[in-house]
């Protein structure tokens, strides 16, 4: 159940843009000289984004968990419950990514999924009253079958795309007694 959850918001980030907005009804006549408001859309969980220009990007120390060194900073998004997932983009190869991580974290990790290759490893405990994914990295492989891979959301930005996605979901900050 936990790997399908790290999984839907890794999908959740391709299928919901951040910047999708309620579409504005046709205007009328006599407000043909009005500029429309603006309507956004509702937050929800997943679908706000921090990563804009000019915002630093995590490190190895303020997630408390290792970044690839290649790895570029995409984007942050709210999971809910104080928490945070970070997405990453490289152009290594899914099992350069997997081995790395394997090496680094001491662990193997579990395989969750063959099809697209998606790898898992899970870094601490997962506790559903505080929670809303267990903390670690997921490693997932967007040139799979022949894809482009997954498309730089920086207009104009190179590289346009990047073959793996390494998602990092922090432990979130203790809570205060």
């Amino acid at each position: 159940m936990r790997h399908v959850a790290v999984f839907l918001v890794i999908a959740l980030d391709v299928c919901w843009p951040a910047h999708a907005q309620v579409p504005q009804p046709f205007p009328k006549p006599a407000d043909s000289q009005k500029t429309p408001p603006k309507v956004e859309a509702p937050q929800k969980p997943g679908t706000t984004p921090s990563g804009a220009p000019g915002t630093p990007a995590p490190t190895d120390a303020s997630l408390g968990l290792p970044i690839f060194p290649s790895a570029e900073f995409i984007a942050s998004y709210d999971a809910g419950r104080g928490q945070r997932y970070y997405l990453f983009g490289t152009n290594n190869s899914f099992a350069q990514i997997v081995e790395y991580y394997k090496t680094v974290l001491k662990q193997r990790g579990e395989l969750v999924y063959d099809e697209p290759p998606v790898h898992m490893f899970e870094v601490g405990r997962f506790r559903e009253e505080t929670m809303a994914f267990p903390p670690g990295i997921a490693v997932k492989d967007y040139s799979w079958a022949g894809s482009l891979g997954y498309l730089n959301p920086k207009r104009g930005a190179e590289p346009a795309r990047f073959k793996t996605i390494i998602q990092i979901v922090p432990a979130p900050a203790a809570t205060p007694k």
